[in-house]
């Protein structure tokens, strides 16, 4: 195969970025600030585009993800992808979809699981990034960390309240669990979340990605 990557500076069509957004993930993508505390060093995994309409927040890349280089590069996102109700073309489409994480590098490993998404990206892109992302309608808070940014104090609590009460948080706002295969007993505990939740998740996606509307930025609930 030839040619290189567009995004890559060595492109020979490659333009510069000239748009706020496009100077931003520049930015993100190369940003060092815990590099001192990431094992596998930094590589952050952000796709963004001014016209998205779904914004996918979960809570920071894997490993596989990291090596990759690719969001939701595994079985998560496998899942993930059932659960919309959407194929992978759609899914990387960042014109369509905006994928923004918690942490935007994989943080390694604690105890079975992944470690917390680094504070130091919320902190530090998050304030920036989103406001420049104006088309966004639905958006799909996956596990704890992004609920709890999202959300703030109108987070009921631990993970299994804030998703069964993902009536209150419509239209803007669709808490999910994390679609990790590690979390299947937790699926088969709570039946009402694909019986309830998914249909009507898989019906918003459409209608996010569906002919543009008028609609206001979605903030932050405060």
């Amino acid at each position: 195969m030839s040619g290189s990557d567009p995004e890559s500076g060595d492109h020979p069509l490659a333009l510069p970025p000239d748009t706020p957004l496009d100077r931003l993930l520049v930015d993100i993508r190369a940003c060092r600030i815990c590099e001192a505390h990431l094992p596998l060093g930094p590589r952050p995994v952000v796709a963004a585009a001014a016209g998205a309409r779904l914004l996918i927040a979960g809570q920071a890349p894997g490993r596989k993800v990291h090596m990759s280089g690719v969001p939701w590069d595994d079985a998560s996102g496998a899942r993930l992808r059932e659960w919309l109700g959407i194929d992978a073309s759609t899914f990387y489409d960042a014109s369509q979809v905006a994928i923004v994480p918690m942490g935007f590098c994989y943080p390694g490993k604690a105890g079975s699981g992944d470690a917390p998404p680094r504070p130091e990206c919320r902190a530090t892109w998050h304030p920036r990034l989103l406001p420049l992302l104006p088309e966004i309608r639905l958006n799909v808070l996956i596990g704890q960390y992004a609920q709890a940014y999202f959300l703030g104090p109108h987070r009921p609590g631990n993970l299994t309240a804030t998703v069964r009460q993902w009536r209150d948080f419509l239209p803007r706002y669709l808490p999910l669990p994390h679609p990790s295969p590690r979390n299947v007993a937790w699926f088969k505990a709570n039946p009402w979340f694909e019986g309830d939740v998914l249909p009507e998740l898989r019906q918003r996606v459409r209608a996010a990605l569906s002919t543009p509307q008028d609609l206001p930025p979605a903030p932050r609930i405060t």
